[in-house]
């Protein structure tokens, strides 16, 4: 067995070098536990703990015989290490993308710097977003038109992470289950719901992304033909565009559309197909959230986490409108900015949004209930305060953690928000 160096260095230093009473102060995770903080004992118990570092370490350990716990409560103090392990993982991926998405912006607005976290990141981006509208002048009018990211998890993920951490089940054989209208994948019947095209094709129903010819509705990108009937020859429209659009089209097209169709009727979709497939869908990821209806909690909030920190994300596409500036060449270099890094803002802020702040309640839950069962094992204070002291360095970074990814997520909503004033729920925003 290997020891826990961050606990075990902690503990020996404070005895060591600052006496019994600092090493006290620094175990607060023990008393939460209700473990007896003598320092002698947890530095005794801390230099026994298995390795706890990594989810293949955590998996290896027999629980039960290690600590001398039944197995039912083994069980549920595994998956719970390991889901605040996942979400260790899950929260400094979500932190480092922001910290390019973010920075990224703020640099091409002139804030230029390093930036060390996601939420500094995001900081320099929202007031250099400020800054610049503040100077395009007051009679500025911002539209943002946006194609949502497409952010999708993987259905045999996460059956097998379900099968490896109940331990009775094989990996791959849990029955796993996609929110309604989410399921993405390869459709070779008919396909109801979403079609993302391969290549441009004809569109029974509503047109997302450019329409060659016959369109009718709102576009982001340049609109050929009449915009709220008046002759358009590929400038912005702020109405009702008819004719072709370019980009972020979002309405019926008789043409050719290129990018995903939402179907009026069961068709053939050549490209992925979203929602529902008269045939078994083949290579399944799913939109939503993902429901294995057959594990425990803690394996649940484990595999959501693992499952969450591959996320597949589809970027969207953004168009900006200035009109009115009292600097062109400002609104120029705002436009190219916010076109280019706000897509890799957006895959948080509303394509990971719902799944990320879900896995960060259901980890901190789960972590909680396991502290309250490590309580219970009064009969046995010398297991309870072992167990404890091993837990209490993952289970911090994972509260950390879930506090991490609220922030993060709020900040990226906050960065989406401070482009225009308000946002419809079509992903269309508009401010003065």
């Amino acid at each position: 067995m290997t020891s826990s160096p961050s606990l075990l260095s902690r503990l020996v230093l404070g005895v060591a070098v600052l006496g019994p009473a600092a090493a006290t102060l620094s175990l607060s995770s023990c008393d939460k536990l209700g473990v007896s903080t003598d320092p002698g004992g947890l530095v005794s118990a801390a230099a026994n703990c298995p390795d706890v570092s990594s989810v293949s370490a955590i998996m290896k350990i027999d629980w039960a015989k290690e600590f001398g716990i039944e197995a039912k409560v083994a069980g549920s103090v595994k998956a719970g290490v390991r889901a605040a392990v996942e979400i260790k993982g899950f929260a400094a991926d979500l932190d480092a993308k922001l910290v390019t998405a973010c920075g990224n912006l703020a640099r091409d607005l002139g804030k230029d710097g390093k930036y060390e976290s996601g939420g500094q990141a995001c900081k320099a981006a929202t007031d250099a977003i400020a800054e610049i509208k503040g100077k395009l002048g007051g009679s500025a009018k911002i539209s943002l038109s946006f194609e949502p990211p497409r952010c999708s998890a993987s259905l045999k993920a996460m059956a097998d992470c379900v099968g490896e951490c109940e331990g009775t089940l094989d990996p791959g054989m849990a029955e796993v289950q996609c929110e309604p209208g989410k399921l993405s994948g390869t459709c070779t019947a008919q396909c109801s719901g979403r079609c993302d095209l391969e290549a441009a094709a004809k569109c029974d129903g509503t047109c997302e992304g450019s329409c060659s010819a016959q369109f009718s509705g709102s576009c982001g990108g340049q609109c050929r033909g009449t915009c709220d009937g008046k002759k358009s020859d590929g400038a912005s429209c702020a109405g009702k565009c008819e004719g072709a659009c370019s980009a972020l089209a979002d309405g019926t097209c008789g043409g050719q559309c290129d990018g995903s169709c939402e179907m009026k009727a069961a068709g053939q979709c050549n490209g992925t197909c979203t929602g529902s497939c008269s045939a078994e869908m083949k290579a399944p990821s799913c939109e939503g959230e993902i429901e294995p209806p057959k594990a425990s909690a803690e394996c649940k909030a484990a595999c959501a986490a693992e499952v969450q920190g591959d996320v597949k994300c589809e970027p969207g596409h953004v168009a900006l409108v200035v009109q009115g500036s009292a600097d062109a060449q400002l609104a120029a270099t705002f436009r190219a900015a916010i076109e280019r890094n706000l897509p890799a803002v957006l895959e948080i802020a509303v394509g990971m949004k719902n799944q990320a702040l879900g896995v960060a309640g259901d980890v901190k839950a789960v972590v909680t209930g396991v502290e309250g069962t490590i309580k219970t094992l009064k009969s046995a204070p010398e297991i309870g305060a072992r167990l404890s002291a091993c837990v209490a360095v993952p289970f911090k970074a994972a509260f950390d953690a879930a506090a991490s990814i609220k922030a993060n997520v709020d900040v990226s909503v906050q960065v989406q928000a401070s482009v225009t004033a308000s946002a419809s729920a079509s992903g269309s925003a508009s401010a003065g």
